[in-house]
């Protein structure tokens, strides 16, 4: 049945179409009430594109467009050319590191003219897709440790790409696949693994580095002691027990330094450190150089928070319940938030909107993802499930890190807020996301391979 007759009969998703517009719509309005001066001339404005929201307005149409043309494509292209665009996103980010253009330190942009492409940001899209195409695969067992690892490969090798980029932030958003593959059945104890090495990063951020070797070896020992019985039968436990410690011992005494310093930016290291009351000193000379110079543009002085964190609490709060009115938030007018009409946009909602309009912001996040789900566990194809749950990890991920930064429950790591930031990379990689979601569900009785 052509994609024309589907959306006629119905089986074209209204509520997550209708749901993508009004978020697109409250990001025009977000964008606007950062930027418009009074007296400015809003329809000169759009007409010359040379303001975000103009812009941004123009990049919705593109979009649109996109996502029409996606709607007419056939949902079996999809899973066809699943590798390719993997392969091909893969590259495109190889070559990035080469030819890129620099902004803000990060080198993942690729200029085309009218717009600035990050190939980090489209390439989830690709991910979604491959492991979509690789779990569906009839041989493949996903009970198999060669399954996960090539899954888990998939999955983060745009991570790693994107950290020799200094994109740590997007780096990050590729581990929300873990949750796809959670759903498909990879053991809990990757999981555990995980939780354990996410602890003992805390753990040495807090903990003086000596001490903490001596707890992890009093542990070690411990676990010996306890286990001596077990291990007269089986000397493996015991081989076990000291590759755990030596394993945790190397995590603290060599990567998480190296994390900090040589992959983390100062600013982004700083951050982390700032949520657990913990001051950051460069030992780098050129970063502790670069670092002082960018405190003292921002008069940040000695203080530990963030200085953009401060200015989006400030923002929030003064919105109070009800918010301060559209055009009348003194914090977001005044332009004191940096990089408030992209990572901070959340801000320009709370001051104007107030605690009731962002939590009606969240709300239709909420719905979208449930949405996504439902629609997700009705599909026949395991192809469009895993899609489908791969894109709803992608945009809880970036639902909640984004406004948990905001009020300063997260290290300010710069992602967007999906269909509500500026720009149009993210723009178009979320509607890309949910057009062909929504083109494989109006096929959602097609086994797809």
């Amino acid at each position: 049945m052509p994609a024309q007759q589907k959306i006629i009969k119905g089986q074209f998703n209204k509520l997550i179409f209708g749901l993508y517009l009004l978020l697109c719509c409250i990001g025009l309005i977000a964008i606007f009430s950062v930027e418009h001066k009074p007296n400015a001339n809003i329809i000169q404005n759009i007409l010359s594109v040379k303001t975000n929201y103009a812009k941004q307005l123009m990049f919705l149409v593109i979009c649109l467009v996109a996502g029409f043309l996606i709607i007419l494509t056939d949902s079996k292209f999809f899973p066809a050319t699943a590798n390719l665009f993997y392969a091909a996103g893969i590259l495109l980010m190889v070559a990035t590191i080469f030819i890129g253009k620099e902004i803000n330190g990060s080198k993942s942009w690729i200029p085309l003219g009218f717009m600035n492409l990050q190939p980090a940001e489209t390439c989830k899209i690709f991910v979604a897709m491959v492991l979509g195409k690789y779990l569906s695969l009839q041989e493949t067992d996903f009970s198999k440790f060669r399954s996960h690892m090539i899954a888990v490969g998939l999955a983060l090798a745009p991570a790693v790409l994107s950290i020799l980029q200094k994109e740590t932030g997007l780096a990050l958003v590729y581990f929300c696949f873990f949750i796809v593959l959670y759903r498909e059945g990879l053991p809990a104890g990757y999981l555990i693994t995980g939780i354990a090495f996410a602890v003992l990063i805390v753990a040495a951020i807090l903990v003086e580095p000596n001490t903490l070797f001596y707890i992890l070896s009093a542990i070690a020992v411990a676990t010996v002691y306890l286990l001596r019985k077990s291990i007269k039968r089986n000397k493996t436990i015991l081989l076990l027990i000291v590759g755990c410690w030596a394993f945790s011992v190397g995590i603290q005494k060599f990567a998480v330094p190296f994390i900090f310093e040589d992959v983390f930016q100062p600013y982004q290291t700083e951050r982390v450190m700032s949520m657990f009351g913990k001051e950051y000193i460069p030992q780098d000379s050129a970063k502790l150089e670069a670092f002082i110079a960018q405190k003292a543009r921002m008069g940040k002085d000695d203080d530990v928070e963030s200085y953009n964190v401060k200015q989006s609490k400030i923002a929030i709060g003064s919105g109070g319940f009800a918010g301060k009115g559209f055009l009348k938030g003194a914090v977001t007018q005044g332009d004191f938030v940096p990089e408030q009409h992209t990572d901070f946009i959340f801000t320009a909602l709370g001051e104007s909107f107030g605690f009731w309009g962002t939590t009606l912001v969240v709300i239709i996040y909420a719905l979208l993802l449930l949405s996504i789900i439902n629609v997700a566990e009705r599909q026949r194809s395991p192809f469009s499930r895993i899609y489908m749950y791969g894109v709803a990890s992608i945009f809880f991920f970036h639902v909640m890190i984004n406004i948990c930064m905001t009020i300063g429950l997260a290290p300010v790591i710069g992602i967007p807020l999906p269909l509500v930031s500026y720009g149009g990379s993210s723009l178009l990689t979320f509607t890309a996301l949910i057009f062909i979601l929504l083109r494989l569900d109006m096929d959602r009785q097609m086994v797809l391979r």
